[in-house]
C-alpha cells in the first residue's frame, strides 16, 4: 500500500475517533471548554514537536517566507475553529454519530468545492463530481440515521416492557 493512503487511512481513524473521544472528555470533565483548552495543547504540543523534528528530518532551513508563513496560520486558524465549532455542536447537543458524518462528508465537499474554484479556468468539471456530493450527503445523512447509539439513561429498549407489568392501557381513538 502507498504511503498517501497508509496516512490518509491513519487521519481518517484519528479524526474518526475525535468526535467520540471529544464527547467522552466532554461528559467526564463537565465542560466543554476544558476539553477545547486541551486540545489546543496538544496542538500546541504535537504541531510544534511534529513540526520541528518534520524540518529536522527533511534538512529544513528556518526561513518563513510571509505568503507561505500567513497561509500556514490560517491553515492552523482553520483547523482551531474546526475544533472550536465541534465543542459547540457538541455542547450544543449534538452527538458524535449524527455531527461527524455531517463533518466529514461536508468537509470532502467543501475540498472538492475549493479545488473546482481554484482550477475553474483550467479544467473542465466531470458532471459525476455532483453525483459524488449528492453522495456524499446521501451517505452522511444514512450514517447518521443508521448508527446504534445508546437509548436515554433510565429508558427500556423499544419493545420490552418491565418484567410482571402489565401493558400499558391505550387510549381509545
Amino acid at each position: 500500500m502507498k504511503l498517501p493512503i497508509v496516512f490518509g487511512l491513519l487521519t481518517a481513524l484519528f479524526w474518526g475517533l475525535y468526535g467520540p473521544v471529544l464527547a467522552d472528555s466532554r461528559g467526564d470533565l463537565k465542560s466543554p471548554f476544558k476539553p477545547y483548552l486541551l486540545i489546543g495543547l496538544a496542538y500546541l504540543l504535537w504541531g510544534i514537536g511534529g513540526g520541528v523534528v518534520g524540518m529536522l528530518q527533511k534538512g529544513d532551513n528556518w526561513s518563513f517566507p510571509a505568503g507561505g508563513t500567513t497561509l500556514g496560520f490560517i491553515a492552523g486558524s482553520l483547523g482551531a475553529f474546526g475544533a472550536l465549532t465541534l465543542t459547540l455542536a457538541m455542547y450544543n447537543g449534538g452527538k458524535p454519530f449524527i455531527v461527524m458524518p455531517i463533518v466529514f462528508g461536508g468537509a470532502v465537499t467543501v475540498s472538492a468545492l475549493v479545488s473546482v474554484w481554484k482550477e475553474r479556468s483550467h479544467t473542465e468539471i466531470n458532471p459525476l463530481l455532483y453525483l459524488g456530493i449528492l453522495g456524499v450527503v446521501v451517505s452522511a445523512a444514512l450514517v447518521a440515521y443508521c448508527t446504534p447509539h445508546a437509548a436515554p439513561p433510565g429508558a427500556k429498549p423499544a419493545g420490552q416492557a418491565s418484567k410482571g407489568a402489565p401493558p400499558a392501557p391505550t387510549k381509545p381513538a
